[in-house]
């Protein structure tokens, strides 16, 4: 499974990350631009996800995100997990959104 790190992903150019976190794990804490689909509803909202180039997913802190960049890759999605996740981007002093 590939990784980035949250300061290389913070590099990339307008990067596609997908949230797989819960709701309101996802309102109270955020990188901004995010889509947001939560782990339990990948498989029915694949179609959702693009397939034309990396794809980022992020969790709380890697965990859920490893697993569902695993799911993806085996769809022939270029899928990356986001090491440290959201956790590890706030840490990093990295900026974050908060509420709806």
């Amino acid at each position: 499974m590939k990784e980035i790190s949250v300061t290389e992903l913070a590099a990339q150019k307008q990067p596609v990350i997908v949230d797989v976190r819960e709701p309101d794990e996802f309102q109270a804490l955020r990188v901004p631009g995010v889509a947001h689909i939560p782990m339990g509803e990948v498989v029915e909202r694949i179609a959702e996800i693009p397939d034309d180039g990396p794809v980022y997913v992020i969790c709380a802190s890697g965990g859920r995100s490893a697993r569902v960049a695993e799911y993806l890759a085996s769809r022939d999605i270029d899928a990356i997990n986001v090491a440290g996740g959201t956790f590890g981007w706030r840490d990093a002093g990295l900026p974050v959104e908060s509420g709806a």
